[in-house]
């Protein structure tokens, strides 16, 4: 299965003289990625999983001398390694941070070159006491996004060039290839973009089965969320993570984290809160109370809408008969589909490397999201319902912050007005891509 970040590795192991860090969620294909990566390079490498290798992690623990770490682990390894060509990939190295603080030394050692994967790096790198700078290429991997699924579900590069050239012209896309995309987005809301649950459905297309895969990683997840809670009893990961479906449900999705408990506060959860978002986990969208350049400035800490980091275990949350009726792509259907787009704009948004951000003022309404553009800060609204032209909140925001141009992610095909653009919501990675230049069958797309 294609992953944009191919491309990343392949110009760290053409050109990089450091170590390669990539790290991200559990489950989104650090580990796959990796690995096909050096063998379609023809690279020797060999591999210490430190959650498996309990000896090697035992060793690091106790070598303070960082050219011994490369001695050892070269004799360790069950293939012979060529010194300045091979690869020492050490994968869950969450159990072993320290290791950064010396791989400043086996980079300037050059005896092999590094690769390290893990997962909760974000919550495990705080407590690092230094992190050597300029000695680490630095990745994050993500679920897979929509054109990523798109791929590896059979939909043609013809159509995905054809949908990110009407992107860049503002063009609408051709009316069979847009019907088509619009089917593989509802299936990607059920799916997701976690790379064992996109094969279950490559080879079963199986409703259940997707199902199974999904909750499997949940559980996975929570055995993680445990062992740091048992770690720190403040922290409450369980019942954060819990909860947001049933936040992003209500009408006003901001998460109140007295729902948790009507005697406790954000101060009491912000730890948990935090934690879910170092780990990548989850996505949070911070209000702003000044809709200017730079975002970041005028955002309120403790006031926010918080997304799942697949949407594909949003879904899962949900009942049987809501994803068989997502299956029929019927708008008007009574099923609520504004937290799932949502949550699947924040996804792709998030992944191309945007902070989130909203807007709400008692004289303007609700913006569903505010991203920092080019030119200074780009209003979304997402629309999931067929009055996608209607849209207060945005008219306001033009009208009294004087922006010129906002955009509208809805299930129709793109359409222009003089300060308005309508865009099909599939295509929202490319908003923010960095990158860019019973048993129910799922039809194949």
């Amino acid at each position: 299965m294609y992953r944009k970040a191919e491309k990343k590795i392949q110009e760290w192991i053409d050109h990089s003289k450091k170590a390669l860090l990539i790290h991200g969620a559990r489950q989104v294909g650090k580990t796959y990625l990796i690995r096909e990566m050096l063998k379609r390079n023809e690279i020797d490498y060999c591999e210490y999983n430190l959650l498996e290798r309990t000896d090697v992690l035992d060793y690091l623990n106790k070598e303070t001398d960082a050219r011994e770490i490369s001695k050892r682990l070269a004799m360790y390894s069950d293939k012979p390694l060529t010194e300045g060509k091979s690869v020492i990939f050490l994968d869950e190295i969450q159990k072993y941070p320290d290791i950064l603080t010396k791989i400043k030394f086996l980079v300037d050692e050059k005896r092999f070159r590094y690769v390290l994967s893990g997962s909760n790096l974000g919550v495990e790198l705080a407590g690092i006491r230094s992190i050597p700078v300029g000695y680490a290429d630095i990745w994050q991997i993500y679920p897979m996004t929509f054109s990523e699924f798109a791929l590896a579900s059979g939909i043609s590069e013809m159509m995905i060039d054809h949908m990110q050239n009407c992107f860049k012209k503002e063009t609408p896309l051709d009316g069979i290839v847009h019907e088509k995309l619009t089917k593989a987005f509802y299936y990607y809301l059920i799916v997701g973009g976690m790379p064992a649950v996109v094969n279950v459905y490559n080879e079963t297309h199986n409703l259940e089965s997707i199902d199974r895969e999904q909750k499997s990683i949940i559980n996975q997840l929570k055995a993680d969320f445990i062992k740091y809670e048992e770690k720190n009893k403040r922290l409450k990961i369980i019942a954060v993570y819990d909860t947001i479906p049933a936040q992003l449900n209500k009408q006003n999705k901001k998460f109140v984290f007295n729902l948790l408990d009507k005697e406790l506060k954000f101060d009491r959860y912000e730890e948990s809160f935090l934690w879910l978002k170092d780990a990548a986990v989850a996505i949070p969208a911070y209000t702003v109370s000044n809709p200017v350049s730079p975002l970041e400035m005028s955002r309120e800490t403790n006031v926010f809408k918080l997304y799942l980091g697949d949407v594909g275990l949003l879904t899962s949350c949900f009942p049987m008969s809501v994803k068989r009726e997502l299956m029929d792509m019927n708008p008007d259907r009574d099923i609520n589909n504004g937290s799932l787009f949502e949550n699947y704009v924040a996804q792709e948004l998030y992944a191309g490397g945007s902070d989130l951000f909203y807007y709400k003022k008692r004289s303007v309404g609700e913006v569903d999201f505010m991203i920092e553009g080019e030119t200074g800060p780009i209003p979304i609204e997402v629309k999931s319902g067929a009055g996608y032209k209607r849209h207060a909140a945005l008219d306001n925001l033009m009208k009294e912050n004087g922006f010129e141009k906002c955009i509208v992610l809805s299930l129709n095909n793109t359409e222009k007005t003089e300060r308005t653009t309508y865009l099909p919501i599939y295509m929202s990675e490319l908003l923010a891509d960095r990158t860019y230049d019973g048993e129910t069958e799922m039809n194949p797309l």
